[in-house]
């Protein structure tokens, strides 16, 4: 696997925030998450849940509710504003006024022609959805509360929203309320307190079910306005509801962290008629469950502990499969951090500033797995905070460590950096063309910077001493129109790969700026790639874990490519669920590529044979402590390393040394507000 001396960095406090909402399109599998600091993102259920778009946020932007109308995207906060979103260039599209005040709640009729939202000053107000935005149509009565939640009926005729106390049914057509529904508040302790109506289902044969602060779920007849059933499932509030397609199960998310489930089953094996019982509780949560999402074979929640679960329902899945296994997201499925590998730098990237560190240094030479001592420790040089209200979506620093850029959604800034004397100077003059960024990238001399923009193209200019000068665009007219997601250019500046997440990858000659051919597509996202720097092969890692080499001068797959995919990878390799991020060479040894994901970092040596699915993916300290005989059998191409965990980045330096960057999850937790029920032993 070879030796590497190792700075194991730890100093990055990259601290995610918690979900507040998330939709899901069955038409498309895409599920919607927002959270507290106004992101959006969006994940790809049909692609190994890949996180294929983040959206950043924006100061004062809090998002309450998400819904999708179509392939379009709806949001609604307590700022008062509607906002749709352009996912192809990944910014908002427009806001709507709503003029109620804060806004709860946000739904869509079945037909997917009028939006409805429940405002702070208790009205149910109507928006109708055009080809190019929505118009306002009217007010339904208004109620003297606030409307907290709504759920439109599946006919389109009827919608039920949540206040405090009680359920109003209103004719859609007519705007009129038709029922009020009283809500119990619970027992004598808490009979002065208010309930909130949270969450509200409206099923097809007109039942509604409730959810509310005093931990009930409640069964209601939608037609005569009485209750039918009630689950009392917590001490504390269900916050959140979600009711399958077919609407045959319910799940309900608590302020606990659980997630439990209903069925719409006979309660008895000798009864005909139907019931919704209690079947599942779910612990996979240490907070409050703020949203869900109840897929055909999967709970999908999220909430203040700031992780999304899928929780596969062993009922639609089959069992031992890879499809039936729990996963996690628990970090963004791109890089954070970026390494200046001939300076020894680090760049952190947060939503409101960027962090410049220096590495420490360390004299001598170890055994494999000890600690060397410090000669000098890491250093901080800059902290830079940004301009605007919006979030930081991408930022660069080039292998030298003389210029950082950084982009928001409607700026661009490029600095110049005197790295011995910690200087740094804003570059004023800069490319029209150069307006804002989803990507950044610099060259390997520093003399470039490319940088991902609208309709899928990519701006190219030089830079010398303290300016920039534009040199032109790439991509603007072929393919997709989807947001590029990843460049990477080569070590000798003659090819830039880029990655968009219509699955396409296009490589360009930078002599000619023109483009020199596309990589056939493949049906899963790229998650990293990169050019090899001696034999200008594109090493291209999907979502789905496959792996590619495409050769850049002949134009075909290689034939170590071509190999491994006859005999396919190693069935262990597959079903890993988090994506590989990063993708770099070695140097001293051309045969070797390094990855890494969450969890594990691998030495693909291209000279030793591919792993057979009879063989073990030891880890390389498991495989170290067989006995030879056994350590030469299992001997492969595929060295992996789990003795790091958590990894946001793995980076070879200049001198052969390798940056890891590690985030523990322990980190995480232990910075989150207390949970408002902890779980104590014999209650």
């Amino acid at each position: 696997m070879g030796e590497f001396k190792v700075h194991r960095v730890r100093f990055f406090d990259y601290m995610p925030s918690a979900i507040r909402a998330m939709a899901f399109s069955t038409r498309t599998e895409r599920l919607a998450l927002a959270r507290a600091d106004g992101a959006l993102e969006i994940f790809n259920f049909s692609d190994n849940y890949f996180q294929e778009k983040v959206l950043p946020g924006q100061d004062g932007r809090a998002v309450e509710a998400l819904c999708w109308v179509g392939p379009r995207l709806f949001s609604a906060g307590l700022n008062g504003e509607i906002t749709e979103y352009d996912l192809e260039n990944l910014r908002p599209r427009y806001t709507v006024e709503g003029y109620g005040g804060p806004i709860w709640t946000i739904g869509v009729n079945s037909q997917g022609t009028l939006l409805a939202v429940g405002c702070e000053d208790g009205t149910v107000k109507m928006f109708e959805v055009l080809k190019e935005r929505i118009q306002f149509q009217r007010n339904l009565d208004r109620q003297k509360g606030r409307i907290i939640s709504l759920s439109w009926h599946p006919s389109g005729t009827l919608i039920a929203a949540g206040m405090m106390d009680m359920i109003r049914i209103f004719d859609a057509e007519t705007g009129h309320a038709t029922h009020r529904l009283l809500v119990d508040r619970g027992a004598a302790a808490s009979k002065s307190k208010e309930v909130v109506v949270w969450s509200l289902a409206f099923l097809s044969d007109n039942t509604i079910i409730s959810s509310d602060s005093a931990g009930k779920v409640q069964i209601w007849d939608g037609l005569k306005g009485t209750l039918i059933r009630t689950h009392l499932i917590t001490k504390w509030d269900v916050l959140t509801l979600s009711v399958s397609q077919d609407e045959s199960s319910l799940v309900a998310g608590t302020s606990e962290g659980t997630v439990v489930q209903f069925q719409f089953i006979s309660s008895t094996v000798d009864r005909q008629d139907k019931d919704w019982v209690r079947t599942r509780t779910f612990k996979n949560h240490s907070h409050d469950v703020r949203a869900l999402a109840h897929t055909e074979t999967a709970v999908v929640s999220g909430g203040m502990d700031t992780q999304l679960v899928v929780r596969p329902l062993l009922d639609k899945v089959e069992k031992n499969t890879r499809e039936s296994a729990m996963r996690k997201v628990s970090f963004p499925h791109r890089s954070l951090v970026c390494c200046a590998k001939k300076a020894g730098l680090l760049l952190f990237q947060f939503p409101d500033h960027l962090e410049l560190w220096r590495l420490g240094e360390s004299d001598g030479y170890g055994k494999p797995g000890g600690s060397l001592p410090v000669k000098r420790g890491p250093e901080k040089l800059i902290q830079l905070k940004r301009k605007g209200e919006d979030h930081i979506c991408c930022s660069a620093l080039s292998p030298c460590g003389g210029w950082l850029a950084y982009s928001t959604v409607t700026s661009f800034r490029l600095y110049r950096l005197q790295n011995g004397s910690i200087c740094i100077s804003k570059v004023f003059k800069l490319p029209k063309d150069l307006r804002s960024a989803h990507q950044l990238c610099f060259s390997n001399d520093s003399s470039k910077l490319f940088a991902s923009s609208s309709n899928s193209s990519v701006v190219v200019v030089s830079l010398n001493e303290s300016q920039c000068k534009y040199l032109g665009t790439l991509g603007a007219n072929y393919g997709s129109r989807q947001p590029v997601h990843l460049l990477s250019a080569s070590d000798d500046g003659k090819w830039l790969a880029t990655a968009n997440t219509d699955c396409e990858v296009h490589v360009y000659n930078l002599d000619k700026l023109k483009l020199h051919c596309t990589v056939p597509v493949y049906g899963s996202c790229p998650t990293a790639m990169a050019i090899h720097p001696t034999t200008s092969h594109l090493v291209v890692v999907h979502a789905d874990q496959q792996i590619f080499e495409y050769s850049l001068v002949k134009k075909e797959y290689t034939e170590w490519s071509r190999r491994l995919q006859k005999q396919g990878l190693h069935p262990l390799w597959l079903e890993r669920d988090t994506p590989i991020t990063n993708v770099a060479f070695n140097p001293k040894n051309p045969a070797h590529i390094i990855v890494h994901d969450m969890f594990m970092f691998c030495i693909i040596d291209q000279s030793l044979p591919i792993p057979e699915a009879k063989n073990v993916l030891y880890n390389q300290m498991t495989l170290r402590s067989l006995p030879e005989p056994d350590r030469v059998m299992h001997s492969h191409g595929f060295k992996i390393s789990k003795d790091f965990q958590h990894l946001l980045c793995v980076s070879l330096l200049e001198d052969h040394s390798l940056v890891v960057v590690e985030r523990p999850l322990l980190d995480i937790i232990s910075q989150l507000p207390a949970p408002v029920r902890q779980k104590k032993f014999a209650t």
